[in-house]
């Protein structure tokens, strides 16, 4: 089958637009078996800025992030196993537009496939939209799901 995308990149995050977004991915997916599926997730925990119980509270915290993230990709990882097309997941620790437009020019992907808003929420009022970053800067096209 004739197909415009071969190598794909889902931006994922456990939240309902991107689980949507990895079903329009793997919906895309299914037309061709050569078709590469990438699912990223990226995590941005804080930092540990000082000595006690505050540098503790941070680490457990981060250690909570990756528990959460791990869980997150073992749902993702049974979804993919619908697929028989060439399939990965990945965790990125660092600015999420960032390091998924890094991500997708590495990989040389062809398509973006993301969520309008992930689990920030209000957040996006304020520091700025994800799905915006990326669609500013990458090099491939972006499917926003909504």
């Amino acid at each position: 089958m004739l197909t415009f995308y071969s190598r794909i990149l889902v931006a994922y995050d456990g939240s309902d637009l991107s689980k949507k977004a990895l079903e329009m991915a793997m919906a895309l997916a299914k037309q061709d078996e050569k078709i590469e599926l990438s699912v990223v997730t990226v995590t941005n925990p804080p930092v540990a800025t000082s000595i006690g119980t505050y540098g503790i509270y941070n680490q457990e915290l981060i250690n909570e992030i990756r528990e959460s993230v791990e869980k997150i990709l073992q749902e993702v990882k049974e979804k993919l196993k619908e697929l028989p097309n060439k399939t990965k997941t990945v965790v990125l620790e660092g600015n999420p537009g960032r390091l998924i437009v890094d991500h997708a020019n590495q990989i040389s992907c062809d398509l973006i496939v993301m969520g309008s808003r992930g689990l920030s929420g209000l957040k996006e009022l304020f520091l700025g939209s994800t799905s915006h970053y990326v669609v500013q800067r990458a090099n491939c096209p972006v499917f926003i799901v909504k």
